[in-house]
């Protein structure tokens, strides 16, 4: 699963809200400045985050905004679920019944399952409190996880610009 720029940009400015206080709001020009988004992309996001209830607005002179509350009740899983639509790995994770046509005889489905929920508890126990902390320091196992995502991925890409694409056959759609 890889997260839309939105939905990490959406932590970024969250976090940002949050260290800044509930002195005074946030313009989006300072939150740009803070996390290197765009103004525009900035307004589109904030959108979904005001309805979301994450954040409030107040206009004039000095408006902006501010997180609608404190950063240890927000959590990057609520972050995911609104700007992502959840956090199902797969189709078959979701509560829909009739997502996959295989759901009842797939010896793939309880991996996935499991696999979601060990993600979506560890986006649970982590606020936007505990990021304001600072860096959480990562195992060397979660570091070389981390390397290795990131040169398959450019592997990967390399290698597709080298080739020409082709329909991909049944045995790879799953």
């Amino acid at each position: 699963m890889k997260l839309a720029a939105k939905t990490r940009y959406a932590a970024r400015i969250l976090l940002a809200l949050a260290m800044h206080g509930e002195e005074s709001p946030m313009t989006t020009t300072a939150l740009s400045q803070h996390t290197g988004v765009t103004v525009q992309f900035i307004e589109q996001i904030l959108k979904t985050l005001k309805r979301g209830g994450l954040t409030r607005s107040s206009r004039g002179a000095s408006g902006g905004h501010m997180l609608a509350r404190i950063p240890e009740e927000i959590t990057l899983s609520e972050i995911v679920r609104l700007m992502e639509g959840g956090i199902q790995l797969t189709v078959c994770c979701s509560g829909d019944a009739n997502a996959c046509a295989r759901r009842a005889s797939c010896l793939t489905r309880s991996a996935w399952v499991r696999a979601s929920q060990a993600l979506e508890r560890s986006l649970e126990e982590t606020t936007l409190a505990t990021l304001m902390e600072g860096e959480q320091p990562l195992s060397p196992h979660d570091e070389a996880i981390c390397r290795t995502t990131d040169n398959d991925a450019s592997t990967a890409r390399r290698s597709a610009a080298r080739r020409p694409a082709r329909p991909a056959s049944p045995a790879e759609l799953y």
